[in-house]
């Protein structure tokens, strides 16, 4: 099973630069690009929030047309740039939500991989929130299939990752979070967008990742002082490969156009 995975587009209404720089809507085609070159092609894809700027309805209009040439099955939570009822209104055929308020959902039937959407946004912050109703949810959710192996998927990281002007916007009482997942060794992967950079660390007995942005890149400032910072860096994608001698393998694809290929390896 191939899982292709996007993270923090930060689409704009057309014509509008991301910060006044970057031409978000343009690096999300040619994400959609490299998705759609991959061959195999993908069997799902997962999106893991931040998919427009400011949450207003004419950024989410140019972001559906922007999704459009996907063929596959499109899985999405929001980010703390999100709001939830104009994502709602903006996909209505994705009814796969647990209610009204609550964007978190799980993913099964007959896929060898358990794929659940972790909603821990709160609204008008930038934090994340482990609250009572999610870790409780997550457990009940988890304990229906103990033994199925599973993709957590969530927004913001629930880790000090050292960068301490995007780790003051972390999900609050990750230990929460912790205490569910040890309690299922099956949960092969805890995956993360918000941080606009790969990272990966072990997590409650497992492993968790952050995917990298299409747009732009978390200056990678480990000083305690350090001020805010992006770069436009070479943007990419995750591609988890879930096989069943070898449980989910985690690729780092970088997005565009690249010479190659050679006969050699």
């Amino acid at each position: 099973m191939l899982i292709a995975h996007i993270s923090d587009t930060h689409v704009r209404p057309r014509g509008q630069l991301y910060q006044g720089v970057v031409d978000s809507n343009a690096m999300l085609a040619a994400a959609v690009d490299t998705i759609n070159a991959l061959d195999p092609a993908p069997d799902l894809i997962l999106f893991s929030g931040d998919l427009v700027d400011e949450g207003r309805p004419e950024e989410y209009a140019m972001a559906r047309e922007l999704l459009q040439p996907l063929r596959q099955k499109l899985l999405m939570i929001p980010g703390n740039h999100d709001h939830r009822q104009n994502l709602r209104d903006a996909f209505p055929e994705h009814d796969y939500f647990i209610n009204d308020q609550d964007c978190s959902f799980v993913y099964s039937g007959s896929a060898p991989l358990r794929i659940i959407g972790l909603d821990i946004s709160v609204p008008e912050q930038h934090h994340g929130d482990m609250t009572d109703t999610a870790t409780q949810w997550l457990d009940r959710t988890l304990a229906q299939e103990p033994h199925k192996p599973t993709l957590i998927m969530m927004h913001q990281p629930p880790f000090s990752s050292g960068i301490p002007y995007i780790d003051a916007y972390r999900c609050e009482r990750g230990e929460r979070l912790a205490e569910v997942v040890c309690r299922y060794p099956a949960i092969e992967r805890i995956v993360c967008g918000h941080i606009h950079r790969f990272m990966q660390l072990r997590f409650g007995g497992t492993l968790m990742c952050t995917a990298p942005s299409t747009t732009t890149a978390i200056a990678l400032r480990l000083h305690a002082e350090a001020a805010d910072a992006s770069y436009v860096e070479p943007p990419a994608l995750l591609l988890h490969h879930w096989k069943a001698d070898t449980g989910l393998i985690t690729h780092w694809v970088p997005i565009g156009r690249f010479e190659g290929p050679f006969d050699f390896a």
